[in-house]
């Protein structure tokens, strides 16, 4: 079986890569106790690369709120450290991080965002992770994850904090501003395009991992509340998130992933909501 290495497999999405890997692979999940990749040295982790002597190794380690230098540090800083440990202990080895949509920055009403398109991100948490994938493009893959969401989700993110919220509220909850378009993925999803890339025959690049499909946050609000049975008032405010402020439509064209690494997304959002709920 391939030894593979899967940093962050207890976050929202290396649960669920773990647990999708677990039958085909010989995986090594180090937790922060053994390996603090925010404060590791390339030398501390080149150390782990010689005793586990992985084929693969998986990121997803990433920082999803804090200061600016947070952000460097937790998704481009991890990156380097990585890369420059790969290249010393096991250049051989393939490897996978997860990036975001944030990378594109602001684009076009009813475009489907390509790889190709030029990347021009407005928060500090866009421009950490396009500085990691720049980082990684030439000698690993980067996946470009669009909004995960299903089993487990953080409520760190719109649809995690809303279901938080209506399971408590009787009467009303208060949100941001839910006017803009997302692409909603499917963590399951997100776990299979991460097993396609540790297989697949192509080694390198960027992919965009995405359902292909917009919809209003505020359609998925309504879908969230529907499925809880939550009836009471939903209150949109004016703050919007810090890692996709200015951004109103985001939306993935997936035909790379499709094409080069055999991947699809198989979930619909009610399905991913009802997981989630």
């Amino acid at each position: 079986m391939t030894r593979i290495l899967l940093f962050g497999a207890t976050g929202f999405i290396g649960i669920h890569v773990r647990e999708r890997l677990a039958a085909e692979a010989e995986l090594v999940c180090p937790g922060r106790a053994d390996l603090d990749l925010h404060r590791a040295v390339p030398g501390d982790v080149a150390d782990l690369l010689r005793q586990v002597r992985p084929a693969v190794v998986l990121n997803c380690v990433g920082t999803l709120a804090g200061r600016a230098d947070e952000f460097v540090r937790g998704n481009a800083g991890v990156t380097a450290t990585l890369l420059e440990a790969l290249a010393v202990a096991a250049p051989q080895a393939r490897f996978v991080r997860l990036g975001s949509a944030a990378e594109y920055g602001p684009t076009a009403f009813g475009h489907s965002v390509k790889e190709s398109d030029p990347a021009r991100p407005t928060s500090a948490y866009g421009i950490s992770h396009l500085a990691g994938t720049l980082l990684t493009a030439a000698t690993g893959i980067s996946l470009r994850i669009f909004n995960p969401v299903g089993p487990g989700i953080s409520p760190a993110s719109v649809l995690g904090r809303a279901r938080d919220l209506m399971r408590e509220a009787d009467d009303h909850v208060d949100l941001g501003p839910l006017d803009a378009y997302r692409d909603f993925v499917d963590v399951r999803d997100v776990a299979e395009a991460v097993a396609c890339a540790a297989f697949a025959p192509a080694s390198t690049g960027i992919y965009n991992v995405g359902s292909g499909r917009a919809v209003t946050v505020r359609e998925a609000v309504r879908l969230l509340a529907e499925e809880l049975g939550f009836t009471g008032e939903i209150r949109e405010g004016d703050q919007e998130s810090a890692r996709s402020a200015a951004v109103s439509w985001s939306r993935a064209d997936i035909g790379r992933a499709r094409e080069v690494l055999g991947w699809k997304p198989r979930h619909t959002l009610d399905e991913s909501i009802k997981a989630m709920v």
